[in-house]
């Protein structure tokens, strides 16, 4: 979130995407989701970084699960939105629906 307290757009789309994958909240899922959303590659530092900042802010939460032989031994976190991050999903799309009131011929391409 900036010095607004507002979400910045890859925030809201990775916020976003965990809501989408209900209990598969785990990092590829999320990047297919917003990658087939968006249309644009999205790198791996991007998203990881994004994930680490929205924990240290108490936007998600994520559990780490054991790793398996079928993962190559690895370790695997699975993400949720937790309370606060969908309070700052719910201001972020109330201040963006106040600004483009009125705006819906323009914006939809209709003037």
């Amino acid at each position: 979130m900036s010095g607004t307290g507002l979400l910045g757009d890859f925030e809201q789309l990775v916020l976003l995407a965990i809501l989408q994958n209900r209990d598969e909240g785990y990092a590829l899922l999320i990047r297919r989701e917003i990658e087939a959303a968006t249309e644009r590659v999205v790198s791996r530092g991007a998203l990881y970084r994004t994930l680490d900042r929205l924990a240290d802010k108490g936007l998600v939460a994520y559990t780490v699960e054991e790793p398996t032989a079928r993962r190559g031994g690895h370790t695997r976190k699975r993400f949720t939105v937790t309370e606060k991050g969908l309070a700052a999903l719910r201001r972020s799309r109330s201040v963006v629906s106040t600004l483009s009131a009125g705006l819906e011929g323009l914006l939809e391409g209709s003037s």
